[in-house]
């Protein structure tokens, strides 16, 4: 069990630190199909596991300019009400229909990002477009851009919640795709944004008194998330090797992966 959980930790963390996502989508199946743990404890669980590897992620992916910080934290905090919202409604969903409407929604968004990538016409603005700035000339833009970012901010916030995720397999398609960021700085801000929703998940969960952490599942955790702190390092590393299409493709493929496994184990 050790050996498994530094393995498959190392290989999560690899994955968040280069695509600013996977760590919940890795780590819940992980968590409790190769690890044993109960379906609502894997999705607390996880949460101290992804957020702890978005930080030391974000650390060495700051250095390369592409982490929006205000437009991050604005992001985070706009779906603070849409994480408390999930984190109170996913325990009184059944663990089947948690794990199946996980995998559908992956689907989806797996589908949306293979055709912006492999669209002629898809182009992203330059990384120095701030696609939340409000500094146009017409108000009516402004506040049409504010609307969208507070929706789009406040839904992957409830997904955060209620899946038990970081919200990367959510956030980076949402400024990817609708907000117009280029892969590498929407993988890296999503780095922030999964820091501050993760936290904010977690400390609902523990006051709500829905998660509740063994001796035992804490030494798991603990070695999880160790290693997937290291593998964080390493993947976000590996960002600067690849283009920002090809880290879109790895990216969809990576959700086609786990939707497809995690269906395959749910319906068996």
């Amino acid at each position: 069990m050790i050996v498994k959980a530094l393995i498959v930790g190392a290989f999560v963390g690899i994955v968040v630190g280069s695509l600013g996502a996977g760590g919940g989508i890795l780590s819940v199946p992980i968590l409790v199909y190769v690890l044993g743990q109960e379906p609502h404890q894997a999705t607390g669980l996880s949460l101290i596991i992804v957020g702890l590897t978005a930080a030391v992620s974000l650390v060495t992916r700051m250095r390369s300019g592409n982490v929006a910080w205000r437009e991050g934290s604005l992001f985070a905090l706009a779906g603070l009400v849409g994480t408390w919202a999930g984190s109170t409604l996913g325990p009184f969903v059944s663990a089947r229909a948690l794990l199946l409407s996980f995998c559908a929604l992956l689907g989806l968004v797996a589908l949306f990002m293979v055709r912006a990538q492999l669209s002629p016409a898809h182009s992203s603005p330059p990384a120095s477009t701030n696609a939340l700035s409000y500094s146009g000339a017409h108000t009516p833009s402004r506040i049409s851009t504010a609307a969208r970012v507070i929706a789009l901010a406040t839904l992957t916030g409830f997904l955060t919640g209620f899946f038990g995720v970081g919200g990367g397999f959510a956030i980076v398609p949402a400024l990817h795709l609708a907000l117009r960021y280029p892969m590498k700085k929407a993988s890296a801000t999503s780095l922030l944004v999964m820091l501050i929703t993760a936290a904010f998940g977690l400390a609902s969960r523990l006051l709500g008194g829905t998660l509740t952490i063994t001796p035992e599942a804490g030494a798991l955790v603990a070695l999880f998330a160790a290693a997937s702190m290291g593998g964080g390092i390493v993947g976000a590393r590996l960002t600067k090797r690849v283009s920002n299409r090809v880290l879109g493709l790895v990216f969809a493929a990576l959700l086609a992966i786990v939707a497809v496994s995690t269906l395959v184990a749910t319906l068996a």
